[in-house]
């Protein structure tokens, strides 16, 4: 955030709200998580084949734990984005407007 701090700072000087500026941090956050979610789930059912004899009790393809790694790997992704994004939302935009 402290990259985009004066693109965000003109957006509260011109009026958006705290909500608005929240959605779009984490907004941007969550869908690089979901691209990247997406390619791995890909790459990891293309190479289940090779890694099926390495796994005990558990199925290349098992549903449960792809869901419940997936279901992880998003709630700690957006506790990740939401920490800058309270953060951005709490800077005065005159005082980074007058940083730069």
């Amino acid at each position: 955030m402290a990259q985009r701090r004066r693109e965000i700072a003109l957006r509260v000087a011109l009026g958006a709200q705290n909500r608005n500026v929240l959605s779009l941090v984490l907004g941007e956050g969550m869908k690089l998580v979901l691209l990247g979610s997406a390619i791995g789930l890909a790459g990891a059912f293309m190479v289940t084949r090779f890694v099926s004899s390495l796994l005990y009790g558990v199925s290349g393809t098992d549903p449960i734990t792809i869901a419940a790694v997936s279901l992880l790997l998003l709630t700690v992704a957006l506790c990740a984005s939401w920490l800058p994004a309270r953060r951005a939302t709490k800077f005065e935009p005159m005082v980074a407007l007058r940083c730069e």
